[in-house]
């Protein structure tokens, strides 16, 4: 298979704020860009499928709206990923399509994009990943409570077990929602 140019970038990805910055800022100007972006950010068996991910939240942060005709492939693919290094991008992504939808009433999302966000946020959580997707996926699930009644008291059972066994970091963000919940 060849390789696009698109592609072949994403071979000099760092983790760097700035790398991702202009990576995601070359998508931002060729729109063109983002239907390989998407679909690179999936293809889990790719060994750059995670730096897509980061790049793709980056592009997101400016134009979520852009992924308003690829919310069916993106909601069918998250359960999919089992990289770190992807899941943590497209956890903040999910929050921030939450968010938009509930707060802001931009993207529309459909019962079952949303049924796949809290499914996903869930396993996240219970789930031996790092804290920020675990933080992320916390903020996402108590918005998603504040529409479905059996997301707190679960969300809550979940914060209260696991809440010893955690970080400072977890715990902050945990000790933040339960007051809310309560």
């Amino acid at each position: 298979m060849m390789l696009t140019e698109f592609q072949k970038k994403l071979e000099y990805v760092t983790g760097h704020r700035a790398n991702r910055q202009k990576y995601a800022d070359e998508v931002l100007e060729n729109s063109e860009l983002f239907t390989e972006l998407i679909r690179l950010s999936f293809q889990v068996l790719d060994k750059n499928s995670s730096k897509a991910c980061w790049i793709l939240e980056f592009v997101c942060y400016q134009k979520l709206e852009w992924l308003e005709d690829y919310l069916d492939f993106f909601c069918s693919n998250i359960k999919n990923l089992k990289d770190e290094s992807s899941i943590r991008p497209i956890s903040k992504i999910c929050q921030l399509l939450v968010l938009s939808h509930y707060k802001k009433k931009e993207i529309p999302l459909t019962e079952k994009h949303l049924e796949a966000i809290i499914e996903s946020s869930f396993d996240w959580l219970i789930n031996d990943v790092k804290v920020a997707t675990k933080a992320y996926s916390i903020r996402t699930l108590y918005l998603l409570g504040q529409y479905y009644d059996w997301i707190h008291p679960e969300l809550k059972i979940i914060i209260t077990k696991d809440f010893p066994n955690h970080s400072a970091a977890y715990k902050a963000v945990a000790k933040e929602v339960l007051k809310k919940i309560k």
